[in-house]
């Protein structure tokens, strides 16, 4: 029987998720590569009707399963092939997200930490952001998430852990787990298992001490259980097709790790400062959780909370260690530092633990970086003389600060929301008002978050790329091939609303420019890589704006 208090606050969740994920899904174009790479997909495959096999400008594309673009392709079919679509199957993630986190913290502790930690998930800027976006990551890691969760289920009814009702038998955890694990393969990949697998070890290494916690046979049964859902595409499209997918997707997942992806590079320490400062405000008490906690508490309290830790490192270290460097690749990390976050904020509220010096100088510090530069960013938007010397030596970035973007002054506005937001909780949380400070703290941030995007997201599209999407979408309908030379997008696909093969290798791409064509040939390429196209004379230049340079040949 449905307990009513949870049914209410999953309910009331729910509709948080849908109030600020769902809205202005569509108000601004996607971006390159991701958002539109992945949209170009799901469009593609709902013209070529072709399900197991994944397509990007008609030809077979294996660096991704197809389960987010079944997803995207079920939204368009409804909604049309648009930014909303897109976008729509990641706000629906984070509707589940919350109510899910909400109900394992009920499990775990009483409702109330339930609720701290969703709201402290809500509240986060990162995961706030992807549930915004038309990436497949926040799906990859809810399953990686539950995954886990329910393996650690089976690992306390296995080995009878007390405290906590488990009314299942383990081997439906068991299996729960690796159908979960199977679902995050079918979304992103084998590195779905290879995270869950590495936590599992690391456990079985540092705090199992080599003792079987669970025995060969049931890990393979968790095993077998996520080959089956990942047989149900693998095994299809091998039988169809051979064994092509299989070959060029490990291919791809070796150079994932070996290289830098498409110039992808960074510092080992990058992931630490993406988490540092882009999961403000939780990060903040993240640091604390490393510390001694006072107290009493269950075994099985004990326990979730180092295979938290561990979950955590394992991503942290995996992906410093990879040598493309991208923000979401340490995104998985949300769920381990969300719940270690609230954890403190849980034990501050039962009186155990005080907000310290540090961190409300740590507050101030991450939160002022924010506010500085959503109060600075207008005035120099507004004074764009200011800042052209800083890209001198970059003629298609100052090209982009040509672009005729509309600054009224009111940007200034989110700024100032989180500045009143950071005094009033951090006030609140002194006078140990915490019913006021978490709500201030975490529901303030997510609505800095949203007035960002309100105020800045299509002002930043509009020098980044808007011009080029716009020469793409003028297109739509010509019979006409559309290009991209000298950098990588996928905007000419999406936004060209192109019905076939567009000749993009480089073979093909040299017959265009100066063999025979049987239509006409669009290109557009950046400012400072303009000069070889302006040498081939059958390749007319048509315009320029905002650092990309518009050419046609006529056939």
């Amino acid at each position: 029987m449905w307990d009513r208090e949870a049914v209410r606050y999953s309910l009331l969740l729910a509709l948080l998720g849908s109030i600020f994920y769902v809205s202005f899904l569509g108000g601004v174009h996607l971006f390159d590569w991701d958002e539109i790479n992945f949209a170009e997909i799901s469009r593609e495959m709902l013209i070529t009707k072709e399900y197991t096999r994944v397509y990007v400008d008609f030809l077979p594309f294996w660096e991704k399963p197809p389960f987010f673009f079944w997803l995207q392709a079920s939204a368009m079919s409804i909604f049309g092939v648009n930014e909303f679509a897109a976008r729509l199957p990641n706000a629906i993630c984070g509707i589940l997200t919350l109510v899910v986190l909400f109900n394992i913290g009920r499990r775990l502790y009483n409702t109330r930490f339930g609720l701290i930690w969703a709201g402290v998930y809500f509240g986060t800027i990162l995961p706030f952001l992807y549930f915004k976006s038309g990436i497949i990551d926040p799906w990859f890691n809810l399953f990686i998430f539950l995954g886990i969760y329910y393996f650690i289920l089976f690992h306390w009814k296995r080995n009878k852990y007390t405290d906590i009702e488990l009314p299942r038998s383990y081997w439906t955890y068991l299996i729960i787990g690796g159908l979960s694990i199977g679902m995050g393969i079918l979304t992103k990949g084998q590195v779905a298992y290879l995270l869950a697998g590495l936590t599992f070890f690391v456990y079985w290494v540092i705090y199992a001490r080599f003792r079987f916690y669970v025995n060969v046979p049931q890990f393979i049964v968790f095993t077998l259980a996520a080959t089956l859902v990942t047989l149900g595409w693998y095994g299809i499209e091998t039988w169809k097709n051979g064994t092509w997918f299989i070959t060029e997707f490990n291919r791809y997942q070796y150079r994932l790790f070996s290289t830098p992806d498409a110039g992808h590079r960074g510092f080992p320490f990058y992931h630490f400062v993406v988490l540092l400062i882009g999961c403000f405000p939780a990060s903040v008490f993240l640091i604390r959780s490393f510390g001694r906690i006072p107290g009493e508490e269950a075994a099985y309290h004990r326990d979730f909370r180092i295979w938290m830790k561990i979950l955590f490192w394992v991503v942290l270290i995996l992906f410093s260690i990879v040598k493309s460097k991208i923000v979401h690749y340490s995104s998985m990390t949300y769920y381990p530092l969300t719940y270690l976050a609230a954890y403190i904020i849980y034990n501050m509220v039962e009186g155990k633990i005080k907000m310290t010096r540090w961190m409300r100088i740590g507050l101030w510090t991450i939160g002022g970086l924010f506010i500085l530069a959503t109060v600075s960013l207008p005035f120099l938007a507004k004074n764009i003389e200011l800042i052209k010397p800083l890209f001198s030596k970059d003629p298609f970035a100052l090209a982009n600060l040509e672009a005729a973007v509309n600054w009224t002054g009111f940007e200034i506005i989110p700024g100032l929301f989180l500045l009143v937001v950071l005094f009033l909780a951090l006030r609140w949380w002194k006078q140990e008002r915490y019913q006021n400070a978490i709500p201030a703290l975490f529901g303030g941030t997510a609505v800095f978050v949203m007035l960002t995007l309100v105020f800045f997201i299509n002002r930043i599209e509009g020098y980044s790329q808007r011009a080029a999407i716009e020469f793409f979408e003028s297109k739509v309908g010509k019979d006409a091939y559309l290009l991209t030379d000298g950098y990588k997008s996928y905007a000419q696909y999406f936004y060209g609303k192109t019905q076939e093969y567009s000749h993009k290798n480089e073979g093909d791409r040299e017959k265009l420019y100066t063999g025979d064509v049987d239509k006409d040939v669009y290109i557009v390429t950046k400012i400072h890589k303009a000069d070889r196209l302006r040498q081939i004379p059958t390749l007319e230049e048509i315009g320029e704006k905002n650092g990309f340079v518009f050419f046609r040949r006529v056939r």
